[in-house]
């Protein structure tokens, strides 16, 4: 890999060398390079781009690394990969992608992502997205994310997006068996022009099974955001979703949360805010010696840490 691809690696896996573990690294629309454990299998998948994961029963502490990376201008492409949780297991899974344009063509990369989490299995899913490169080309991202969760079964997933995607939809489809519990936590900044449009819905279809939602973001300049968010309480059930966003310039933000209970008892709860920056936080970071601009900054990276 040449410098590009590996700065683009980084951002978006954390990784400066090859990963210990499972992994698999997709670049330019090419696998090259993998590796296999005892206990995980990466196995190509014959009948359209993309792979199986197969993590065994009972594994324990292990991490499979599949980020994809993309350095040519032009190049268009969507992989579907299905990760299959065995039941008692805990695995950590780092995704991602990350597109280097320097190019006048449009790049992107759309994956369909579906995970299959055992009985009383444990998984936490990072995904990144950052996009880089000077062309007038854009930087377009739609990952698809679908998750079904078996008894006892819990999944977090921690997704962020803070530079450089010109334009990106998110989707998560989920649903829940008896006391499963689904944890996402999403950070998205925009700035020019871009446009970021989120899209959750989760089926809490089990007995004691719980969802907590929360959507952090900051639009910039001209840019603008979509968040929808919907849970369906089918049975007993807990529900959370909460969008909190703070709009600068001309930015826009739209949020529009969807509660349906279908069970007298389940518990439903949603919660949205969008607003600007204080002045009066800008004025105390700024006493201390800040410019306005650097105080700006802290403020950002402090709510969206």
């Amino acid at each position: 890999m040449d410098a590009i691809q590996l700065s683009l690696l980084e951002q978006v896996a954390g990784l400066h060398e090859v990963p210990e573990g499972a992994y698999n690294i997709r670049s330019n629309g090419q696998g090259i390079a993998r590796n296999t454990t005892a206990n995980i299998d990466i196995v190509t998948k014959t009948d359209k781009p993309g792979i199986d994961i197969i993590i065994k029963p009972g594994t324990k502490k292990e991490s499979v690394h599949i980020p994809v990376i993309l350095s040519q201008s032009g190049l268009k492409e969507m992989v579907y990969n299905d990760f299959y949780v065995g039941e008692d297991s805990d695995v950590t899974i780092v995704a991602g992608c990350g597109i280097h344009n320097s190019g006048d063509k449009d790049s992107e990369h759309d994956g369909i992502h579906r995970f299959f989490v055992g009985k009383n299995a444990r998984v936490k899913y990072i995904e990144k997205h950052y996009g880089a490169g000077d062309g007038n080309g854009e930087r377009i991202l739609n990952p698809t994310t679908v998750v079904e969760i078996e008894e006892g079964g819990y999944m977090e997933m921690d997704t962020v997006q803070i530079k450089g995607v010109d334009s990106t939809k998110r989707t998560t489809r989920a649903k829940l068996s008896d006391g499963a519990k689904l944890i996402i936590r999403e950070k998205i900044m925009t700035h020019g022009k871009q446009t970021a449009e989120t899209d959750f819905e989760v089926d809490l279809n089990g007995v004691d099974s719980s969802a907590d939602v929360v959507s952090r973001s900051v639009a910039r300049d001209t840019s603008h955001q979509l968040f929808l968010s919907k849970i369906n309480g089918n049975n007993a059930c807990a529900g959370h979703t909460e969008c909190d966003a703070i709009i600068m310039d001309q930015a826009s933000v739209s949020a529009v949360p969807q509660l349906t209970a279908n069970n007298i008892d389940a518990s439903l709860i949603h919660e949205a805010a969008i607003g600007k920056i204080a002045g009066e936080q800008l004025i105390k970071l700024m006493t201390l010696g800040l410019t306005e601009e650097e105080a700006e900054a802290q403020i950002i990276n402090g709510f969206l840490k």
